[in-house]
Order: structure tokens, then C-alpha cells, then sequence
């Protein structure tokens, strides 16, 4: 077999790897793995094929890591995260409050309430910002 097959056969176990890793950076070294494919098919010799596969490869993770695809996405607390929990950003009417609490009847039960630091205890219609268990967390 031809080098650029063996070079070709490697991009193709490093994308399988890919998929079942849920990255991408094997993707970019597979692409770098192509790269070595075709320094090979234009007749390079082996060093000239594994620079410009390892160059090749460094330059597209390097590129992915400064995408936006590559940066680290800020992590909300789930308790805080409306994407899971539907209930954040609901609102809840607060009849009294005795402490900084309350018990409120909220989706057909009792919940207990508690004020998010630096709200005043005032009845009235609340937001909720978080859920801790069974305690909802509200503000006005």
C-alpha cells in the first residue's frame, strides 16, 4: 500500500474515535492526519509528511481552542439555570412573611419561601431565582 493510504486510514480510525468522544479535537488531528495524506501523494519524504501532519494538526486545535467552540462556556448552577429548572422566573404572590419566610401555595402546593439576600419582607408578588429542594428562593 501507498503511504497516503496508511496516512488516510488513520484520519479515518481518528474520526470514528471522534464520534464516539464527543470532541473535536480528535477531528482537528484527523484533519492534520489528511494533511500527512497528502504530503504523501504529492511524494514527500516520511519527515516532510509527519511536519506537516503534526503542523497541520497543531494549527487547527490551536484554532478550534480560540473559537468559539474551543472556550470554556460559563456553568450556571442548575438551581439557577432556567433551562432546567422552568419554574426560575415564574412568580409566586407572598401573602406574609414571618423571619425572612413564608409559605406560599405554588402548582397546587405548599412551598416554602425564602428572600433572596437584599429584599425587603414585604407581601406581594415575588420572582423566583432559585430552587434548593423544596424551598424556592424569590426576590422582588
Amino acid at each position: 500500500m501507498a503511504d497516503w493510504s496508511y496516512w488516510l486510514a488513520g484520519a479515518g480510525l481518528t474520526v470514528i474515535l471522534e464520534l464516539f468522544s464527543g470532541t473535536f479535537y480528535l477531528l482537528m488531528i484527523a484533519i492534520g492526519l489528511a494533511a500527512g495524506a497528502g504530503a504523501a501523494a504529492i511524494g514527500f519524504g516520511e519527515a516532510v509528511q509527519l511536519l506537516v501532519a503534526a503542523v497541520v494538526g497543531v494549527i487547527a486545535t490551536v484554532a478550534l481552542r480560540r473559537s468559539r467552540y474551543g472556550r470554556q462556556q460559563q456553568r450556571v448552577q442548575a438551581e439557577r439555570d432556567p433551562n432546567v429548572n422552568l419554574d426560575i422566573g415564574q412568580t409566586v404572590h407572598v401573602p406574609a412573611w414571618q423571619n425572612g419566610a413564608a409559605r406560599v401555595m405554588y402548582r397546587g402546593a405548599l412551598w416554602d419561601v425564602e428572600l433572596a439576600p437584599g429584599g425587603t419582607a414585604t407581601p406581594g408578588q415575588y420572582t423566583i431565582r432559585e430552587v434548593r429542594g423544596s424551598r424556592l428562593i424569590v426576590a422582588a
